[in-house]
């Protein structure tokens, strides 16, 4: 059987350590040491030990990896990727003594990117994301989730929207993409915020779906931004149109945003800070993951660390992601944020890593596609030039990536 597998394969990597990141595995990081790996047609085909194909004769073409290591690819779950303008300036006056109040007052804050967004057209969106794109891809992203956000109009939001798709088409990456039209109240709706929902539910969520943009909604649940009550009525109509859901929750207090998901099977419930222990069995019940975000934190200067050991009590994903955007995370480094959830937050680097593979994918629902180096799974893969995958976390600024491989084929996007 190993033999037909291998023989029918279009290209194989041989002498590979794997970290399979499977999720009943007994080694550390689902580990299989010398193997060979077959892809066809753009998926794992075989996995085998080298010494079961000694006699195999192998027809497609054969790469040795002189015992390196193999990871999925690696998978940033939670971002705002395609945005206009910057907020270098904000960032220079807060530590500069300058309040937040103070710099929205001059125009400043995220009303400023809504501002520039709004002003860009689709083809200046691209142009100024794709940086930041391809600089998560030349570290090893082959899936990135890009949020909506910041047009805060049906057509703006649309715009980010359609941007998000044309950096898919145009790079070798695959973007899952949120719609998250309920951000932030927008200049024209101030005092009127639930009009402005009603916009998201009515109109704009219909307009993203009828052009096929979106794969999921998202809201911000906050004091600051929208009640429950609210994000609810978001989450009714992502379901009426097929829509999967994810939640910004409990950064900044406990709404019991996150049993509010749960309820509603979201993929995935991000920040969590401030998540308790109803929050936690109710997210466990539901299967969904909790996304942690130590750009944010780290940038942001909190205190308030997510909850883990509680998490861990109640055995659920946890997935890790740059949180990328121009206010409070402007990191677009998903290597760095793994440290960063091992320093600040106390993850184990197995942790860290099945955080941006496995529980990544399930927090985009792809966790039957994506994110475990198994038969079926698709082809998204990374050679690394390392002795350990402890090395993913502990060290940052220097890729060892040695093959970026994306369905199959290698895309190494720094030839």
């Amino acid at each position: 059987m190993v033999i037909n597998l291998f023989e029918a394969c279009e290209r194989i990597w041989t002498n590979v350590n794997l970290a399979t990141i499977t999720p009943l595995a007994t080694n550390p990081y689902g580990r299989l040491s010398n193997q060979a790996l077959g892809v066809r047609q753009g998926r794992i085909a075989a996995i085998a030990p080298m010494a079961e194909l000694a006699h195999v004769q192998l027809l497609g073409e054969v790469i040795d990896c002189k015992n390196g290591w193999m990871t999925p690819g690696l998978i940033d779950a939670h971002s705002h990727l395609v945005f206009a303008g910057n907020r270098a300036h904000e960032f220079e006056q807060r530590l500069l003594g300058v309040t937040y109040e103070d710099i929205a007052c001059q125009g400043g804050g995220i009303l400023s990117t809504v501002k520039a967004t709004r002003q860009a057209s689709i083809e200046e969106l691209v142009n100024l994301s794709e940086p930041r794109l391809k600089a998560l891809m030349a570290e090893g992203v082959t899936t990135i989730e890009i949020k909506s956000g910041y047009g805060l109009s049906v057509e703006s939001e649309l715009k980010m929207l359609r941007a998000a798709k044309s950096l898919a088409e145009r790079n070798p990456v695959r973007v899952s993409t949120s719609l998250l039209g309920a951000h932030a109240l927008p200049p024209e709706y101030q005092g009127n915020s639930n009009s402005y929902i009603d916009l998201v539910c009515n109109e704009l969520i219909p307009a993203a779906v009828q052009e096929d943009l979106v794969d999921a909604v998202d809201v911000f649940c906050e004091g600051i931004a929208f009640t429950p009550e609210q994000c609810e009525r978001v989450f009714q109509a992502a379901k009426v149109h097929g829509l999967g859901v994810k939640a910004h929750v409990e950064q900044l207090s406990n709404l019991h945003g996150a049993e509010l998901a749960a309820r509603y099977n979201a993929w995935s419930v991000d920040h969590i800070e401030w998540l308790d222990e109803a929050g936690a069995k109710a997210v466990a019940e539901s299967g969904t993951v909790a996304t942690l975000l130590p750009g944010a934190f780290y940038f942001l200067r909190e205190t308030k660390v997510p909850p883990i050991e509680l998490i861990r009590k109640h055995g659920i994903p946890i997935a890790i992601a740059t949180d990328l955007n121009p206010g409070s995370s402007p990191l677009a480094s998903l290597r760095l944020a793994m440290n960063m959830a091992c320093t600040l937050f106390h993850l184990t680097p197995e942790e860290s890593l099945a955080g941006v593979t496995s529980n990544a994918a399930r927090a985009l629902g792809l966790g039957s596609k994506l994110g475990r180096l198994e038969v079926g799974m698709r082809a998204d893969m990374i050679l690394w030039d390392i002795d350990t995958p402890a090395e993913l976390s502990y060290q940052f600024g220097v890729n060892p990536i040695k093959q970026r491989i994306f369905n199959g084929e290698v895309s190494n996007v720094w030839d």
